[in-house]
């Protein structure tokens, strides 16, 4: 209820994206002092086993919120399992031009085009190296890895395979990220004949690390079946669904609102139909031994309940954590 006044009185009239690099240096803030710790009393949570680590739950953060391994022992700390850092590109780059990110509150729901803004695989790779060589408690680190926009896409797998080498070492897991609608063409990337090769030289690289790939919502169920295929055929540990999608349909928010804000991925409630479609099919078409991390739409402990019941090992989220607040997670794990 304070997060809510205090997004209300506040966070609500700030630029969105200010309003994040603000609620990142809270994070930092409660880690220093040691206030993020206590959010772990009263909430404890059954471990699970899977890509070759030990969860403390099933739910973690999602790519987009912490692009640059800035605060990944303050989001463990916060409550959640695995942190998915990142998209992290070959080369840093400074993403599109702002605004990039929208509210649309009645929907509580957020609109982005940030480009993969990141550090670059060099720097962000330095960075998780430095964090565990501190000795720190960690959460699970998934590296999510994109395209360099620099990159032409003819050059695409040269560009994944060396993010991966360079990020592997200090990674728990990679996510291979086709699927975002911010970076022209990224999303051509998900058909199997450009996807395949870069699959196979991520993995070379991978150390023999868990590689997932993530998709898009707006995949048709064929597409989403060739994928899947493809997982089995390279023996990919899984699949990570859902990422944004660039459909409005059925927005409370005013269509010329919507229209206001361009183009972007839309992430929120929204979304929590079809991620739920994509991890049936997904799961019917993996079957056992396959993961599957489901993401788009997680609002609550119900949510998260039954993305597991109907086959998810593991359940992102992220908008969630802007309307909610920094006990989000704890509120999850302790329902669960």
């Amino acid at each position: 209820m304070l997060y809510k006044a205090l997004f209300k009185l506040v966070f609500s009239k700030l630029d969105p994206e200010l309003a994040h690099y603000l609620g990142m240096f809270v994070i930092k803030l409660f880690g220093v002092t040691g206030i993020s710790k206590l959010s772990q009393l009263g909430s404890k949570t059954k471990p699970i086993q899977l890509l070759g680590h030990s969860f403390a739950g099933p739910f973690g953060i999602a790519a987009g919120f912490d692009k640059n391994a800035t605060a990944i022992k303050e989001l463990g700390e916060l409550g959640f399992s695995h942190v998915e850092i990142g998209t992290v590109t070959r080369y840093s780059q400074p993403g599109n031009s702002k605004p990039r990110l929208f509210r649309l509150v009645k929907d509580q729901a957020l609109i982005n085009r940030m480009g993969f803004n990141n550090d670059g695989a060099d720097l962000v790779a330095k960075r998780i190296a430095k964090l565990r060589a501190s000795g720190a408690t960690l959460p699970v680190i998934g590296v999510n890895i994109g395209k360099s926009k620099v990159t032409e896409l003819a050059d695409a797998v040269s560009d994944y395979a060396y993010s991966a080498k360079v990020l592997a070492p200090v990674a728990d897991y990679i996510a291979v990220n086709v699927s975002s609608p911010n970076t022209p063409g990224l999303r051509s990337l998900q058909e199997i004949e450009q996807l395949e090769p870069i699959l196979i030289a991520v993995s070379k690289e991978s150390l023999g690390k868990a590689v997932l790939v993530k998709i898009a919502p707006d995949l048709d169920d064929s597409e989403v079946s060739k994928v899947a295929s493809l997982v089995k055929k390279l023996a990919l540990a899984g699949v990570i669904a859902t990422n944004t999608t660039v459909n409005r349909e059925g927005l409370l928010t005013s269509p010329d609102q919507v229209s206001s804000f361009g183009d972007g991925g839309l992430s929120g409630p929204i979304l929590a139909t079809r991620s739920k479609h994509v991890l049936r099919l997904l799961r019917t078409e993996l079957g056992v031994g396959f993961a599957i991390i489901s993401v788009g739409g997680v609002v609550d402990t119900q949510d998260v309940s039954e993305r597991l019941k109907l086959g998810a090992d593991l359940v992102q989220g992220y908008t969630g954590f802007v309307y909610q607040g920094p006990m989000w997670a704890r509120k999850i794990n302790r329902g669960l």
